[in-house]
């Protein structure tokens, strides 16, 4: 029996819909890649995109264990000597863009190549109830329900 290679026309993306509100952040994150890969799929091939696209909403009301709303630093550089800039979970989850904090939970468990680049961009994030993603009806993805682990009170 010969092992099993896709191929583009074998691919078949799906669209899922999945709510961000109360579910622990690393869990999410982790369900979110793996379907991002594909690894969900008994036909998985790893230097092939057959992952879904996937849209995360209420990604404002993630929620995070212990003192990491506090602790946890995200740091970048502005290019100038000096220039290490930094701010917590808490900040990011309050300012103008929380889904930031969902798009590097899920960047950061993808491995860093041009495949998992492109992968991203089947990512979805929106941090209120709102998507414009209607049309491809997604099929939801009940996280909380998975493992009593996933969600936070």
């Amino acid at each position: 029996m010969k092992t099993f290679s896709a191929t583009p026309a074998d691919i078949d993306k799906k669209w899922i819909l999945i709510d961000a509100e109360g579910v622990v952040l690393g869990r999410l994150a982790s369900i979110v890649a793996m379907r991002l890969r594909g690894k969900h799929k008994a036909s998985f091939t790893p230097n092939m995109d057959m992952g879904d696209n996937v849209i995360v909403i209420n990604a404002d009301k993630v929620q995070l264990t212990g003192k990491k709303r506090s602790d946890k630093n995200y740091y970048w550089h502005t290019g100038h000597p000096g220039g290490i800039k930094s701010r917590t979970a808490g900040e990011l989850l309050e300012g103008e863009y929380p889904e930031r904090v969902v798009m590097k939970a899920v960047q950061r468990m993808l491995p860093g190549n041009r495949l998992s680049r492109k992968q991203m961009t089947n990512l979805r994030v929106y941090a209120g109830t709102e998507h414009p993603h209607e049309a491809q009806s997604p099929e939801v993805l009940d996280v909380k329900s998975m493992n009593s682990k996933n969600t936070r009170s």
